[in-house]
């Protein structure tokens, strides 16, 4: 009791600011690993077909970056809390405008994906931007090991409580209501707006500032910042394929969505308890050692995944994710905006301009792993691309670390 007494006073001890970020984040982190992982689901159950999972997800990006750009007009007029606000509303209303849409065509999975790609970008981008202004290069190990044990724990509960919940209401009666499973998918989204609603009321308590330089728009970078865009490149093409690889594996191989709740709470527990305790006592320095061990759990996965290509091959993959993420994300977002801050003070820029510019190289990559996939499976069979891509993808992260590790280097040396 006493360790955990120090530790929520070392909580008490951050500024408003971030308090008021972490625990709308906390909230959040009951929200996304149903976008994650049950969105996917819910449109491989209506189309059998992981290629159609793979447009959606495609279509979302796009809705990301079209929204990412418009965020950054929208933020010369507007607060940047009533943009984050809006963002955690709408992903959580998107999802339930797309649970009622009767069929899922092309088009639908394209509009569908959009509409919640969009306000993804608000959250995501306006997230960005109020973590950088109001932490620094020393608390964001501990910002973002306490964000990603809330996100470790959350991936493992909410599969768990919904998987279970979808598996016992589906078919039951209640209120002379027949509830099928796109019924309970449905319930589950309910649920999710009234979290959004929850995490919106805690974000109104922080005092937030718009960026002071009202232009964002540049396409000339200097060469740090490039080097960033690469990492950020890589990120977003594995991140592309943990988004709907799971899902799409589990349900092909080893079961239904209660099977990868149950999957996923193997691993994450221990992973969450460790990225914390890592982000309290890892120092700035330590972050490439984190980066490369996250970065050879997950090429491990995906070889076994590859090789075996089994249920016993999917467990395995979805143990090495879980414990990946957090240990990928612990060190890349304090990389990234250290990188910011430096070339902030390089270029004398707005900050919103290389976090608009950072979502362009994440969506450069996902397009590339989501076409690589959609490809592969078009010319040879869905199965390859299932066994091979995540192999190519998980060898390509490997060049993350040397170009982390650079990276920092040069960051030093504005500083």
């Amino acid at each position: 009791m006493n360790k955990l007494k120090r530790e929520y006073q070392f909580f008490r001890q951050q500024t408003p600011n971030v308090r008021v970020l972490l625990m709308t984040n906390l909230l959040y982190a009951f929200v996304l690993p149903v976008v994650e992982i049950f969105v996917g689901a819910y449109v491989m159950r209506h189309t059998s077909e992981p290629v159609s999972v793979a447009f959606y997800q495609l279509f979302m990006y796009i809705g990301i970056m079209a929204t990412s750009f418009v965020n950054g007009f929208l933020l010369r007029h507007v607060s940047v809390k009533v943009l984050y606000a809006g963002g955690i509303l709408v992903s959580g209303l998107s999802m339930f405008a797309m649970m009622l849409v009767k069929s899922l065509g092309f088009v639908e999975l394209g509009i569908a994906g959009f509409v919640l790609g969009a306000a993804s970008g608000f959250f995501w981008t306006n997230r960005y931007l109020l973590t950088l202004n109001n932490t620094t290069d020393d608390s964001r190990n501990y910002f973002f090991g306490l964000e990603s044990f809330f996100f470790s724990i959350t991936s493992i509960t909410v599969p768990l409580l919904i998987g279970a919940f979808i598996s016992q209401i589906d078919g039951k009666e209640i209120m002379g209501c027949l509830i099928d499973i796109n019924g309970a998918y449905r319930l589950v989204t309910v649920g999710v707006i009234v979290v959004t609603l929850f995490a919106v009321a805690v974000l109104w308590r922080g005092k937030f500032a718009n960026p002071v330089q009202k232009n964002f728009l540049y396409f000339r970078f200097c060469t740090l910042w490039k080097k960033m865009l690469l990492l950020a490149s890589l990120k977003g093409m594995v991140q592309g394929f943990l988004v709907t690889a799971p899902a799409i594996l589990v349900l092909k191989l080893v079961g239904d969505e209660g099977v990868l709740g149950l999957i996923q709470g193997i691993s994450g527990t221990l992973t969450a308890i460790l990225v914390y305790v890592l982000g309290r006592i890892a120092r700035p320095e330590d972050r490439p050692k984190i980066f490369i061990a996250g970065l050879l759990v997950f090429f491990i996965g995906t070889l076994f995944n590859g090789v075996l290509f089994s249920a016993t091959g999917v467990i395995i993959f979805v143990l090495c994710k879980v414990i990946f993420q957090p240990l990928f994300d612990l060190p890349y977002y304090p990389i990234m905006m250290q990188t910011i801050d430096a070339v902030v003070k390089i270029e004398k820029r707005n900050e919103y301009t290389y976090i608009l510019s950072h979502e362009f190289g994440l969506f450069l990559g996902r397009a590339f792993g989501l076409i690589l996939f959609m490809a592969l499976a078009f010319a040879i069979s869905q199965d390859f691309a299932l066994k091979y891509a995540l192999i190519l993808v998980g060898a390509l992260q490997l060049i993350a670390y040397p170009l982390a590790r650079n990276i920092i280097k040069q960051n030093q040396t504005v500083f």
